[in-house]
């Protein structure tokens, strides 16, 4: 299937349903639809061809949904772009993977002005929702183009995105996705999350659209279903919306998670229309895992993937949070879930053997939900996609239930004094503190040790700590060699626009202060 198919399967089943929700107003799955199609036409009118790489700078936000949609209906090549992001860090990304057509909101205008000569590649300037000087209106060049399908033949191989990597270990490389690894992504989430025969999912979009929430839109609107579309992820707003619009499913990674438990009256909250609540794009805290499930219920569902194999790599869902009626093991309870139906994943050693159960190397996978490879880098491709194997750069290990267990990336890996410590052991422990909010683990220069444990913590709002406490309780844990030399307190960690703690730029500070001192 292409990727606009799991939208008009929606739509074809329920057209008169709603299929979008944003603020208080609400968009069928005829009304979006029939835009798509108008937006796929003006594109084609405009003379661009197939590949086409169109970008949509917008907050979460329908119209800018659809216009995504339009461009697949045209098949053509969604970039993603945070408007979270620095105006500097979306122009490298626009101009290196080579840009055609922008869609834009209005508030934007004035970042855009600056780059538009920059950025001499773009044919098209597109505002959504206002007059800018140098664009079209959406209204204006929607003028007189046709709601019917264009109905183009697609290849699955043609590329439908090309997102740019977290950028948590160096700059940005783009993610070749095609309509078949995505549809083998949109397979993964409609064979883990069932619903009945006469159940329609209610998905609450709090993340940003441009990356895992707007993927896991398309699961939902396949099934007929509605999109929640809001556009802060602030805990009360996400309670409200979710209360009032009874949903059923949603995603959050652990930051906000952890800020959600915190909310005043949480427990108070009626939540009892959750069906699945997904959590993911980094590790989470079985301690607060546990008072997640307290809370919300036996709803909560682990995923992992990676840009480079979309968010479906393996899942634990909710009925494997429990072995029968009681909570799993912490073991249990820290693993990803066991892997997918439709890919094949291995532990490989640096001699790319497969290792057995309870063995440490590299997770590696392999399948149709692997991408095509980054974009203009046939080099990068190859040190990742060998003997078609993707090589994620986590290191983890299955157990011999097969249960897979990330234990670290494999450039976050700290050696002391010859010993490996992978910081996310660590981090599970200084987490299980009440006072700990989030906390980081890296490794700083050490003339003894050659590398020593640090951590970085931020705390709870209004809580104070003594990093000697923390020192304490890893040791107990985990041992002297694991237990961090020292403890550094913050107010809030560096994170990326989807909430990703950007270790490397913590490791740079330390690192860079090492250097001058010499």
């Amino acid at each position: 299937m292409a990727v606009i198919d799991f939208f008009d399967r929606g739509w074809r089943g329920n057209p008169d349903g709603i299929a979008y929700v944003q603020d208080d107003r609400t968009y069928t799955f005829q009304e979006a639809g029939e835009l798509s199609c108008r937006v796929a036409n003006a594109l084609l009118a405009d003379g661009l061809p197939s590949g086409t790489k169109g970008a949509v700078w917008a907050g979460n936000d329908v119209t800018a949904w659809v216009c995504t949609l339009g461009l697949w209906r045209a098949n053509m090549t969604w970039l993603p772009v945070n408007a979270r992001n620095s105006p500097e860090e979306n122009l490298r990304i626009l101009d290196a993977f080579d840009c055609e057509v922008v869609f834009f909101q209005a508030a934007f205008a004035p970042l855009l002005g600056d780059l538009r000569e920059r950025l001499p590649k773009v044919l098209r300037w597109v505002c959504l929702d206002g007059e800018v000087p140098g664009a079209v209106t959406l209204d204006a060049w929607l003028d007189g183009q046709s709601t019917a399908d264009p109905a183009l033949v697609v290849d699955l191989d043609d590329v439908v995105s090309i997102s740019p990597t977290g950028g948590t270990t160096g700059p940005p490389k783009g993610v070749m996705n095609t309509h078949r690894s995505m549809q083998t992504f949109i397979a993964h989430f409609l064979m883990a999350f069932p619903y009945g025969p006469e159940e329609r999912p209610v998905n609450l979009a709090a993340a940003p659209m441009t990356h895992t929430a707007g993927a896991l839109s398309l699961p939902t609107t396949a099934r007929g279903g509605t999109v929640v579309v809001v556009t802060s992820p602030q805990p009360d707003v996400l309670l409200d919306q979710l209360v009032k619009q009874q949903v059923t499913e949603l995603f959050l990674p652990p930051t906000v998670i952890y800020r959600l438990l915190e909310a005043p009256g949480i427990e108070l909250v009626d939540v009892s229309s959750l069906k699945y609540f997904l959590y993911g794009a980094a590790p989470m805290s079985v301690e607060k895992l546990k008072k997640a499930v307290e809370v919300f219920g036996p709803v909560m569902a682990g995923g992992y993937g990676q840009t480079e194999a979309p968010a479906s790599i393996a899942f634990l869902p909710p009925a494997e949070h429990f072995r029968g009626d009681v909570l799993a093991t912490d073991e249990r309870l820290s693993s990803v879930g066991r892997p997918s139906p439709l890919v094949r994943v291995e532990i490989l050693d640096d001699d790319h053997r497969v290792l057995g159960p309870g063995e440490t190397g590299e997770i590696c996978v392999r399948g149709d939900l692997v991408m095509k490879g980054y974009y203009n880098a046939p080099e990068q491709t190859a040190e990742t996609i060998v003997d078609g194997w993707l090589h994620t750069g986590d290191v983890g290990h299955l157990d011999t239930e097969g249960y897979l267990h990330i234990t670290d990336r494999k450039k976050d890996m700290i050696i002391t004094g010859g010993f490996n410590v992978y910081p996310s052991e660590v981090e599970q422990v200084i987490w299980s503190h009440p006072k700990v909010q989030d906390c980081a683990v890296i490794g700083t220069p050490d003339e003894q040790w050659g590398e020593a444990v640090k951590a970085v913590v931020e705390l709870n709002p209004g809580e104070t700590l003594d990093g000697n406490e923390l020192i304490a309780l890893c040791k107990a844990r985990l041992g002297s060699v694991k237990a961090p030399k020292s403890i550094d307190f913050v107010d809030a960690l560096p994170r990326s626009a989807v909430g990703k703690v950007l270790k490397k730029d913590l490791r740079a500070t330390y690192w860079a202060r090492a250097e001058r001192a010499i």
